[in-house]
Parts: C-alpha cells; sequence; structure tokens
C-alpha cells in the first residue's frame, strides 16, 4: 500500500489557444520544452529522458483529446497512483487553468509542489502562457 499522498495544483495560463496547451502537455515535442529533455513515444509507452542517464518510463494510461492526459509510471506498482495533466476554462476570467495531479511522499511534498512550480514556469516561459 502506498504511503504517497496526492497533490493537486492549479496554474492559470496567459493562453488564447487550447491547441498550443493540448500540444505542450500532450505530444513528444511539447514535452520536451518544459518537463524532459527528450520524450521517446513507443505507442502507449513513453520514455521519458532527463540529463544523460536520468530516464523513466510510463504508460498513457487514459486521455481526452483537448481536456487531460494521465501517465502511469511503469515502475510504481500501486495502482492508484498516476500524474496528470488536465485542462479546465474559466469562463468568469476567461483563462485557462493547468491542473498538475502527482504523487508523493508527505515529507516531499513542498520539493514536489516547488518542481513543478518551476516546470510549469519554464512551460509558460517556453510557450508565451
Amino acid at each position: 500500500m502506498s504511503t504517497k499522498e496526492k497533490i493537486v495544483l492549479e496554474y492559470p495560463l496567459k493562453a488564447t489557444s487550447l491547441d498550443v496547451i493540448w500540444t505542450a502537455i500532450s505530444t513528444p515535442s511539447g514535452l520536451e520544452h518544459w518537463f524532459a529533455d527528450k520524450v521517446i513515444d513507443n505507442g502507449k509507452n513513453i520514455t521519458f529522458i532527463w540529463g544523460k542517464d536520468d530516464s523513466r518510463d510510463a504508460m498513457i494510461a487514459t486521455f481526452r483529446q483537448g481536456v487531460f492526459i494521465r501517465f502511469k509510471w511503469l515502475d510504481i506498482d500501486d495502482k492508484k497512483e498516476y500524474f496528470e495533466f488536465r485542462i479546465n476554462y474559466n469562463e468568469l476570467t476567461l483563462e485557462y487553468i493547468l491542473i498538475i495531479t502527482d504523487f508523493a511522499e508527505h515529507d516531499d511534498l513542498d520539493d514536489t509542489e516547488s518542481l513543478w512550480n518551476s516546470q510549469v514556469e519554464t512551460l509558460c516561459r517556453e510557450n508565451g502562457l
């Protein structure tokens, strides 16, 4: 049984196009601009590579075009664990919101949130969001 806790982070984006966001969170070329140094699509499985020696494999567990994509790390046994990128549109503020769901050990919650904050900052800078 996992001791990890679910975290959900929300980031308002300055995007005028859903397509820009969707491409950034769901395609290898988009993910390479902010999430990993290299992303290799092997059909349903994806290899994320950071630096020269760090890589992890994930599968696309489920997705809905233009709404969300959920990945499951292949080296994690807990079937309830995943990480997900979801796009919501706030009609009041006319903003897209990127919602990231992830899991982390209790002692690592702050570090995990800081890492996502940094990654999303890169996402916004690289994509003009």
